[in-house]
């Protein structure tokens, strides 16, 4: 009995990794806003859904690193569906805090950037297959402006 169990779990396990799944790619990163109470990053997530009908979307978990630690994390809960046969693009705010950007200006030193990293999850609810996340990363790097950069 365990032997045909096991035959089954082989079986259904072969047949699910043939299934097409959504693909996903951080295609920008870029500040939309700078405020009183910090700065809003946005990530441009371009997603592609294979088949024909709509895919929900359970959730986008994100967090940014610079430095080596992690100076926000969070999640956006339920930001919508992927349309069939379509690649869509999702647009992820992320607001940092100015309290812990003035940690990071005290890090600069002379390059006069901030290094970061952003990994990104993108869990979708596959049918049959149940919640699947697609992990994505990008790194880059935020030039500060000057004071000549302001003066102009």
């Amino acid at each position: 009995m365990a032997g045909l169990i096991d035959k089954v779990k082989d079986f259904v396990a072969e047949k699910i990794s043939d299934v097409p799944k959504p693909e996903a790619s951080i295609q920008d990163v870029d500040t939309k806003a700078v405020g009183l109470d910090g700065m809003l990053f946005n990530a441009k997530v371009d997603v592609k859904n294979p088949y024909s009908h709509s895919l929900p979307i359970c959730e986008i978990s994100y967090a940014v690193k610079s430095a080596g630690r992690v100076i926000l994390s969070g999640n956006m809960p339920d930001p919508g569906s992927l349309p069939g046969n379509e690649t869509t693009r999702l647009e992820v705010p992320m607001k940092v805090p100015h309290s812990i950007l003035v940690n990071l200006i005290r890090d600069i030193g002379a390059d006069w950037d901030i290094d970061y990293e952003v990994d990104l999850g993108l869990t979708i609810d596959l049918p049959i297959i149940g919640n699947f996340t697609i992990p994505l990363s990008t790194k880059g790097e935020y030039k500060l402006p000057t004071l000549a950069d302001m003066l102009t």
